[in-house]
């Protein structure tokens, strides 16, 4: 084949993150091969080419062509389903590939995975990076936010590609090299485990404003616009706004009160959640929000325990009209309380993010994660420039709620706060998410907790000794002893 007719890049997987990712690559101006084993998603693919303006894309059915209709070294991009699937297609291509060449994994891998793969590759002379992808069908199409780990060479391969199919924010494409291994499937991981928590309290901002506050779907649509043109900018409350003002065309009323309340996953909150427990992080609003998908998972449970419990007592028909309230002072306190717990989520997430980066000495740059997600990904928010400018201020900074700026809007938030997650309460309306990071927040702000009597129980017990306040040390004491001899003296 003509070098003058080899593409810049391949692209395996064309369901639809990969097929809209090909277009995007193409209509940047970059010659791109595409290949799928089942052969119709190939001539799907050159439809849409074709049809979105005669794009540089060219579509092969068997590994071998598609291999060699690539520009050497070689790169090519796998968007396959994570595990087995991934080992299977790197064992196809790989038979044509050759020293220097280089795959990119764009899936949601587990990042463990991806280091077993680098290593593989390593012994072939190949190339290796696991790229997080993030933004769903549109961003894929015009533009998402790429978190590549792995080998640096690889990304310097494929810099001048990635930096113009990214969103563009106004401080640059949302693109950076992550960090050696698995460090960038890892901070995707982070990325959705951050992803969770948001979606849990907007979900529970909207059942407080709807049960307690009896706002209808309309309203609710009114409001969340109005919030996105503040300091709760992002993609998600956008698109919740859109999503109160569909009509159900099955038949009347509004869809999304048509929608069965049991939500799906796909394992990257767990992992979070995994993670965060090795490394002894804690993550209480990610953590809260994955178990309120596996409750949401119970339905037939949760209907019958509305039962039982109603003919117990409980009147579960009233749900938050324990008394009237102040809607106006209702919305606005909900605001703050979503706000406020928000900031505890990335706080936690970043945390995590910090810990992995020391144990596995990938130097991410927490400030720059941040500028990544800003644009094309799920979780793109006005505030990810103050988290961003957080660290800049300061590197080493222990927790964003420490941060002087982020403290004085945590201080100024918490009577909000605190008044949403008591009424919520009052009401027997759960919100786990906000009363996880407010939890969070009091208890990292304290500075003495209760643990000196866990402490206590600890060494009673079990003999695990524990530190005094004012002499160094561990020390153990016979505390059954020392009381049954103090019990007498009450005698």
């Amino acid at each position: 084949m003509n070098s003058a007719t080899l593409s810049c890049i391949g692209l395996a997987g064309l369901a639809v993150m990969g097929q809209n990712l090909a277009l995007n690559v193409a209509e940047k101006g970059f010659p791109i091969s595409v290949y799928n084993r089942t052969t119709s998603k190939v001539d799907d693919t050159l439809v849409r080419a074709k049809d979105e303006g005669n794009l540089p894309l060219t579509g092969y059915y068997n590994p071998k062509d598609f291999i060699l209709s690539i520009q050497r070294p070689r790169s090519v991009v796998l968007l396959v389903k994570a595990g087995a699937p991934v080992d299977q297609t790197i064992a196809t291509l790989s038979e044509y590939l050759e020293p220097g060449d280089a795959i990119i994994d764009g899936g949601n891998e587990w990042y463990e995975n991806t280091e077993r793969r680098i290593r593989d590759a390593e012994n072939q002379g190949i190339l290796y990076l696991g790229m997080g992808v993030s933004g769903g069908e549109e961003g894929a199409r015009n533009g998402p936010s790429l978190m590549p780990g792995g080998s640096h060479e690889a990304y310097k391969n494929v810099e001048h590609i990635l930096m113009k199919i990214a969103a563009q924010v106004n401080d640059g494409p949302c693109v950076t090299y992550i960090g050696a291994g698995g460090a960038g499937n890892f901070v995707k991981m982070v990325h959705n485990g951050i992803e969770y928590g948001d979606m849990q309290l907007i979900s529970e901002a909207y059942d407080v404003l709807k049960t307690v506050g009896g706002l209808s779907n309309e309203e609710l649509a009114g409001i969340f616009h109005e919030w996105n043109r503040g300091e709760l900018e992002s993609f998600l409350i956008e698109i919740t706004s859109d999503i109160f003002k569909v009509k159900d065309e099955s038949g009347s009323g509004d869809l999304v009160d048509m929608i069965l309340d049991k939500t799906g996953m796909k394992g990257t909150g767990k992992w979070t959640v995994q993670q965060a427990a090795e490394l002894s992080i804690a993550a209480p609003t990610i953590a809260a929000s994955l178990d309120s998908r596996y409750l949401s998972g119970l339905k037939a449970e949760r209907e019958n325990a509305s039962r039982v419990l109603q003919e117990a007592g409980i009147d579960g028909d009233n749900l938050g009209s324990i008394r009237t309230v102040d809607k106006k002072q209702l919305v606005d306190d909900v605001r703050q309380a979503l706000y406020a717990s928000k900031i505890c989520s990335y706080a936690q997430g970043m945390n995590l993010l910090r810990a992995k980066s020391m144990e596995k000495s990938w130097n991410l740059n927490l400030g720059e994660m941040a500028r990544i997600w800003k644009g094309g990904c799920i979780i793109r928010a006005r505030f990810l420039d103050r988290i961003k400018q957080a660290y800049d201020r300061n590197v080493n900074l222990a927790n964003l709620i420490v941060d002087p700026e982020f403290a004085k809007e945590m201080v100024q938030r918490q009577g909000a706060w605190r008044r949403v997650v008591g009424l919520a309460i009052e009401s027997g309306i759960s919100t786990p998410g906000m009363c996880s990071s407010l939890a969070y927040f009091d208890t990292y702000r304290r500075a003495r907790l209760p643990a000196n009597l866990v402490q206590a129980q600890r060494d009673l017990f079990g003999a695990h000794t524990y530190e005094r306040v004012d002499i160094p040390g561990s020390f153990h004491t016979e505390w059954t002893k020392l009381a049954k001899a103090r019990s007498g003296a009450f005698n």
